[in-house]
């Protein structure tokens, strides 16, 4: 079945990597991507992003949904910028360039799309990034990790419940829509498009009656059995750090220091090709 966004075990040494060292990966990653605009760094990050993504096996089916969606809040974000600030690469980059009036005060201008450019790739650095490490890390095993770096494993756990019901709540989608179907009640792409949004939009309230039915009897099974008397608790699904687990957590750390490094040596987190 597919399903979106769920861990798969596979035999790649992406998988094998512990929990702990996913975790801190993505967090740097994440934060490297936050802080510069370096378009230079931006586009290194992307290969090697998209390389990690092609060696951990990620199935385009399991993401493709989500990338989509992504891609459509990214353009809408994209078209704000310009319709709210529409020279915000000008006065980020000290210096004007028109290439097509639009109307009004609206022009397009070089620093304009170099900023938005740069904004659009900060995306892809990170989607990856999260496509690879939800599908590549157990759940389980990412409570114990998050409870390694300090995390209360209370919010740990909950969590790693989060991201397993998941896949548990698409299936419910998919035998509500199914049986929806089976009704005669048509929600394929043969129905035009508003029906299909209002008949979707039904399956919520079905759908939020069995996701509260399961939430509680997980908190009804967790409560018996004396979940968060204790200040800590071990854990099944720990890995040790490997040699390759070292050798990601070395690279993650003195990638994020050079691109800092890179980023700000001219007091700017800014790339300006303009000067």
């Amino acid at each position: 079945m597919n399903r979106l966004i769920s861990y798969q075990e596979k035999n790649t040494w992406i998988h094998r990597l512990s929990g702990t060292t996913k975790l801190l990966f993505f967090q740097l990653w994440c934060l490297t991507s936050a802080l510069t605009y370096d378009t230079r760094v931006l586009l290194v990050m992307i290969v090697i992003s998209g390389t990690i993504y092609v060696m951990s096996r990620t199935e385009w089916r399991q993401v493709s949904m989500v990338f989509k969606a992504v891609m459509f809040f990214m353009i809408l974000n994209l078209i704000l910028i310009f319709f709210f600030a529409p020279y915000q690469g000008c006065e980020i980059y000290g210096s004007r360039t028109d290439l097509v009036h639009l109307f009004g005060h609206y022009t397009i201008t070089k620093e304009q799309l170099f900023y938005e450019f740069n904004v659009m790739i900060k995306y892809f650095t990170v989607i990856p990034a999260v496509f690879i490490f939800l599908v590549t890390t157990d759940p389980s095993e990412l409570a114990a990790s998050m409870n390694r770096i300090g995390i209360s494993y209370t919010i740990s756990y909950s969590v790693a419940i989060a991201l397993r019901y998941i896949p548990d709540i698409q299936d419910d989608f998919r035998r509500i829509r199914n049986a929806q179907e089976a009704r005669g009640i048509e929600m394929s792409r043969k129905a035009k498009l508003l029906d299909r949004i209002k008949r979707t939009a039904l399956i919520i309230f079905p759908l939020l009656f069995s996701t509260m039915e399961r939430i509680d009897v997980v908190s009804n099974a967790v409560e018996l059995r004396g979940f968060g008397k204790k200040k800590k608790r071990t854990w099944y699904s720990m890995r040790p750090l490997l040699r390759n687990d070292y050798a990601v957590l070395a690279f993650s750390v003195l990638f994020m220091a050079a691109s800092l490094i890179l980023t700000f040596h001219d007091g700017s987190r800014f790339y300006n090709p303009f000067i």
